[in-house]
């Protein structure tokens, strides 16, 4: 394979998929750090992001923006939802007409409450966008575990050559031409897993974690339908696949900010105390904004909002959430 991708974003999970499409093809990395880009360079590791982790040594990496993109056949955005925009309006003078943009990120522009695939088409009119999601773990997948994920595409030619850029060994890839249920499962999801979090917190249980989890899932997934996703994509890896896995792993960002809320500790402390991105905490307030915006009922999120924006503490929200009223299964609550 001859195509140059252009990759944008040096977190553990930019990195990581840098890495895994290092096996089909030409990969440059930019990040905005420039130890980072030395360390990759030089030693083929990014132990901030990937303790332990050995990285491809034909991974190149620059802090040179205008290097990544500048002849790359693909783009791909490893950038978070609050700087998503910020970095496309930086390169969109250097990227060649037509090359497709695939996003990595799991979250919402906070004002405009636009998926990433839309900023890509407001900012980049022309370019097919895309998104590759799914149950990834980064630090899983370069340890050698098996994972499976979606790159998500209206145009069906195009996406079938994206599924072999991204398709290597034990990481399986498959395509989907619903973008919105894709992109929405991986939003949504990280709401969920701080409410899983904040039960874990507690002590509450393997089986109120399951609740959580299944109650969390058909609010994902009447939201999404409501916002134009399909209903099957919510049952697939991209819904219940990514949810299982971020309200169940350690390694989720999302369910530690929910465990440590649990625990009694503050949003700011917890916030405070990382560097990487837990995507819930900055997409709750547009979730609630789009459930209000199309009438949709959303319960375990709505409580996980209070308590990110302090309106409530953990143990307040979640035993609201325990003792309020069940309906029919298929109603909300």
């Amino acid at each position: 394979m001859n195509l140059k991708i252009g990759l944008l974003g040096g977190g553990s999970w930019g990195t990581t998929v840098g890495a895994l499409v290092t096996r089909n093809t030409t990969v440059t990395l930019w990040a905005r750090n420039s130890a980072t880009v030395d360390e990759i360079n030089a030693q083929h590791t990014n132990e901030k992001y990937l303790p332990g982790a050995r990285l491809p040594e034909n991974l190149l990496a620059t802090a040179d923006i205008e290097q990544a993109v500048a002849g790359a056949d693909v783009i791909v955005m490893g950038i978070p939802s609050h700087q998503f925009r910020n970095v496309l309006e930086q390169v969109k003078g250097c990227i060649r007409p037509w090359v497709p943009v695939v996003s990595l990120s799991k979250g919402l522009e906070l004002d405009t409450h636009m998926r990433m695939t839309e900023i890509i088409e407001d900012v980049l009119p022309g370019h097919p966008a895309g998104v590759l999601t799914g149950p990834n773990l980064a630090r899983e997948i370069m340890a050698g575990y098996a994972a499976a994920s979606v790159i998500a595409m209206a145009d069906e030619t195009i996406v079938k050559e994206l599924q072999k850029v991204f398709h290597s060994g034990l990481f399986r890839v498959y395509t989907n031409h619903d973008v919105i249920g894709c992109e929405l499962g991986g939003v949504l999801k990280n709401i969920i897993a701080i409410a899983a979090g904040m039960g874990d917190g507690q002590g509450a249980g393997e089986n109120t974690r399951s609740g959580v989890i299944t109650r969390g899932l058909a609010e994902i997934t009447r939201l999404g339908v409501a916002m134009g996703g399909e209903p099957q994509t919510f049952a697939g890896l991209t819904g219940m696949g990514d949810l299982v896995a971020t309200c169940t792993s350690a390694q989720s960002r999302n369910r530690t900010v929910g465990f440590e809320l649990g625990k009694g500790r503050s949003i700011k402390e917890i916030i405070d105390g990382m560097y990487m991105v837990a995507e819930g905490v900055k997409s709750a307030p547009t979730v609630m904004a789009l459930a209000d915006k199309y009438g949709v009922a959303m319960p375990i999120a709505a409580e996980v909002y209070d308590v990110v924006q302090g309106k409530c503490n953990a143990r307040k929200a979640f035993r609201g959430l325990l003792r309020s009223s069940a309906g029919a299964e298929s109603e909300p609550g």
